[in-house]
């Protein structure tokens, strides 16, 4: 279901990215933009739009610092376990904030709480987790026709170093024991599970 649901993120994004360069949109074009966002589809959000009790933006992606992460029903350890991350530097995103407490939402959706202290503004993400038979370009350059450095195939994690709106520098390891250890280089923004489309920093 996943795979479906972001090509649909994906389908969406291009045609938001088309509304904004075009001046007018017919009336039929905004009722079916209209439908597509209201579908309900687990999605990262499309902005952030509102501040948590920490003053800073709702939604946000950061990533889990260490392992194993304990993620409660609630906000607080009163509440019971919903399940336990067994690996650290997985991309998530706050949703929610109460107090100390952090609710997060992961990749295929699943939401729960954790303690902030569990959590780090270091930036991680998926590569097209969408498409289970991706094959995305780590490029020299942030430009569409620059030298190849690697291949990276769907859900390779990557840590994101800065991005544009429209590349993401990005480092990751090749656990292959094939070849570097290690590959830097940009993608493509939209191929990313874990930054907002336009998003930069």
């Amino acid at each position: 279901m996943f795979q479906d649901t972001a090509s649909v993120w994906r389908s969406i994004t291009g045609l938001l990215f088309c509304f904004l360069r075009v001046p007018a949109v017919s009336g039929r074009s905004t009722i079916v933009l209209a439908a597509l966002l209201l579908t309900g589809l687990q999605m990262p959000a499309l902005a952030q739009n509102s501040l948590g009790a920490s003053g800073l933006p709702l939604p946000r992606f950061v990533s889990l610092t260490s392992e194993p992460i304990n993620v409660r029903v609630g906000p607080g350890t009163r509440y019971e376990l919903a399940w336990v991350y067994v690996k650290s530097r997985l991309p998530v995103e706050i949703i929610q904030e109460f107090d100390t407490w952090r609710k997060i939402r992961d990749l295929d959706g699943q939401e729960g709480w954790v303690h902030q202290n569990l959590l780090s503004g270091r930036r991680m993400g998926y590569i097209a987790p969408w498409d289970e038979t991706a094959r995305v370009a780590l490029r020299a350059r942030d430009n569409s026709e620059a030298r190849v450095r690697a291949w990276l195939s769907s859900k390779f994690l990557v840590r994101i170093e800065k991005c544009d709106g429209r590349f993401c520098q990005v480092s990751a390891s090749n656990p292959s024991g094939e070849g570097r250890a290690s590959y830097s280089g940009y993608v493509a923004q939209f191929e990313i599970w874990g930054v907002y489309p336009g998003e930069k920093f």
